[in-house]
């Protein structure tokens, strides 16, 4: 029931179509469920992908990524989510907290093409289920056309 909400929550911050509305999402993600102790976006540029809104205790360190490197670099390239429920049984993890433990990366397309992606962290093992997938898929799908405009 807590999705359903939140899209409807995510879908009156986006019809407000503010400049700031991404980084609002962002936040409100964050905020909204436990498990998501990091939220950011990253935004394809020149096949590089660019944090752009994020929300968390701290920045990365990995603002700028190589499409094919890392979790976040494996799904830009392949355009499929990564659920990554224990990041240090991983080898292409990019460690940017001692804290996380599991991770969940969805690409955003516009017109078939892959123009940014949702980067989840969290601080449990295991916190991302197949409900969180379906839900961020719905929440890409709705950042697409702001994404193509914050670009």
């Amino acid at each position: 029931m807590i999705y359903t909400q939140a899209i409807q929550q995510i879908k009156e911050i986006l019809l407000k179509n503010e400049a700031d509305n991404i980084q609002h999402v962002v936040d409100f993600l964050q905020s909204t469920f436990d498990s998501y102790s990091w939220v950011g976006i990253y935004l394809v540029k020149n096949s590089i992908l660019q944090l752009g809104p994020w929300a968390g205790p701290q920045a990365t360190e990995h603002k700028k990524i190589p499409i094919g490197d890392g979790v976040c670099g494996a799904a830009a390239k392949s355009g499929k989510i990564e659920n990554i429920a224990d990041v240090q049984s991983d080898k292409r993890y990019l460690s940017c907290f001692l804290s996380t433990r599991s991770e969940i990366v969805v690409p955003i397309f516009c017109n078939d093409e892959i123009i940014g992606e949702i980067d989840i962290d969290s601080d449990m093992t295991n916190a991302f289920s197949t409900e969180d997938e379906v839900f961020l898929k719905k929440v890409a799908d709705m950042l697409s056309k702001h994404i193509r405009t914050y670009s």
